[in-house]
């Protein structure tokens, strides 16, 4: 159907904008013919945007013409040209892709079918970027059909892809399948890790093994983050051992310990050994145990040397521990406004420690880590050297409680005595033994003792050389405690008290 030309209606003169009447030819105002407005264009039908233009029939047809780009820019400055030999780059194994015609060649098995090496798209991997007899990663199955050929490439070879790797890395080449064309990552790792390799007193990563640990506490090698120092600790010196672990229910080690030795005015030996026990409801209980070890530690090897009584010198050195504690509360104001979910009262911890002298087994104590004896001749009666400062203890010296009931009560752990800047007043405990047979003193927190409480059942966790392989024996006792649960940290030291027989009995002072 054909539509005929009509004459557009027009709302103004074109002469003087003057709306005309309705089918006049001449504007009534000024005279304007108004026949000669020209006729409206044609109508042109609307394509859909869907239908895309028709594509060259012939493969020869003339390729689409852009126009040349500026010799200048916006700034009259002319145009940088880059040539693709301008930019060389590098090839998936890092070698500039200038040198891939030198591994053109490819290793193949005759008569083996497989994808044309070098027939690979333009910007995919480059034939030098794999080991001889591989190809490039994401290449096309058996069979797939080949991109276009570059000009010059060599004969087809003939080989099969696999996407795994094998155990033998020479296997590949002679069982003509394709080994990955980027490298292993496990071994790209391993080798990074070497060209990174720690110095000499480096630290080391426990999970790759090669990495070197940064300040920050993880492996540049594979990033895994390193587990905090306290999380187990270990030493061990001729007389003594200690072990320390975080457990398997608390999420940093809030124990400490400290082992060392010294010599007396007459030369003879002295062992000590501190283990100390943070209060979890405190402020920084981490800090404080630490700090209340090494005060401790650092006061008997002053104090010791100098002849001063080994007793005494262990009454001093946790009035010292006490003010390295309490130093830890002397903030100053607005520390705590950085941590707002920190708990605002003071650090706080345990102490119990050993000292071997002579003769004589110095025992102090305040809190409820413990001190127990275990005699190397097992038939004879083991002994817990201290009296926790805790409830329970408090119910059953005062008669109102026998021992089961009270620490069967929900308070029995809950301790009357402690290090701290609250603490309501420091009541160092301490006790001086004089053993006549040999034996195994077992200093520890409440993390071990929880799974051994009784001095019968120390002794029977206690393994049988400990004596003779202190730290052995104190990693014995760890597992012990881990086996058993591990809800709390968990520390202990071993002293192997060896004496000549001097007849029976044994002297006792405690104060």
């Amino acid at each position: 159907m054909s539509q005929s030309q009509q004459q557009p209606a027009l709302s103004k003169c074109p002469g003087c904008e003057e709306p005309p009447a309705a089918g006049d030819l001449f504007c009534g105002a000024c005279g304007y013919d108004l026949s000669a407005v020209p006729a409206r264009p044609g109508d042109r039908p609307t394509m859909a945007i869907t239908v895309r233009p028709a594509a060259p029939e012939a493969a020869g047809a003339e390729a689409v013409r852009w126009p040349a780009a500026a010799e200048t820019d916006s700034s009259d400055v002319p145009a940088p040209v880059h040539r693709p030999s301008d930019l060389p780059g590098t090839d998936s194994g890092g070698r500039p892709l200038a040198e891939q015609e030198q591994v053109q060649e490819q290793v193949q098995e005759p008569g083996t079918p497989g994808t044309p090496v070098g027939s690979w798209p333009v910007g995919s991997a480059p034939v030098g970027s794999a080991p001889v007899g591989s190809a490039p990663v994401g290449s096309a199955p058996v069979g797939s059909a080949p991109g276009p050929e570059p000009l010059g490439a060599p004969e087809p070879a003939a080989a099969a892809v696999r996407h795994d790797d094998r155990a033998d890395p020479d296997a590949a080449e002679h069982s003509g399948d394709f080994a990955l064309a980027a490298p292993d990552p496990r071994t790209a790792e391993h080798a990074a890790a070497a060209a990174t390799a720690p110095t000499a007193g480096g630290k080391v990563c426990v999970a790759c093994r090669s990495g070197r640990v940064d300040p920050d506490g993880y492996c540049e090698n594979c990033g895994h983050a390193q587990p905090r120092e306290r999380d187990h600790m270990e030493q061990e010196l001729d007389t003594v051992a200690a072990v320390s672990d975080r457990g398997l229910r608390h999420h940093r080690n809030e124990d400490s310990f400290a082992v060392s030795s010294t010599a007396l005015p007459d030369g003879s030996p002295a062992v000590v050994a501190i283990v100390c026990d943070g209060v979890s409801s405190a402020s920084r209980p981490d800090e404080a145990s630490a700090a209340a070890a090494n005060a401790a530690n650092e006061s008997l090897l002053e104090s010791l040397p100098r002849g001063t009584h080994p007793q005494q010198a262990m009454h001093e050195a946790i009035l010292a521990a006490s003010e390295a504690v309490n130093a830890l509360a002397q903030e100053p104001a607005g520390a705590m406004e950085h941590d707002a979910h920190r708990h605002q009262n003071a650090p706080a911890c345990t102490l119990v420690g050993a000292v071997m002298a002579g003769e004589l087994l110095i025992v102090g104590w305040v809190g409820d880590s413990r001190v127990y004896w275990v005699p190397q001749d097992r038939s004879r009666p083991t002994a817990r050297l201290t009296e926790d400062d805790s409830w329970a203890a408090q119910m059953v010296a005062a008669g109102l409680m026998n021992e089961a009931e009270a620490y069967a009560d929900e308070r029995a752990h809950a301790i009357t005595g402690w290090l701290g800047a609250d603490a309501y007043e420091l009541e160092p405990h301490t006790a001086a033994f004089k053993p006549d047979r040999p034996g195994l003193v077992v200093v520890c927190t409440d993390g071990l003792w929880n799974y051994a409480e009784s001095a019968e059942e120390m002794a029977a966790a206690v393994p049988a050389d400990a004596q003779e392989h202190p730290l052995r024996g104190a990693q014995v006792l760890v597992g012990h405690a881990l086996d058993g649960g591990g809800h709390d940290n968990v520390t202990v030291a071993l002293l192997p008290f060896a004496v000549r027989p001097q007849g029976a009995g044994s002297a006792c002072e405690t104060v």
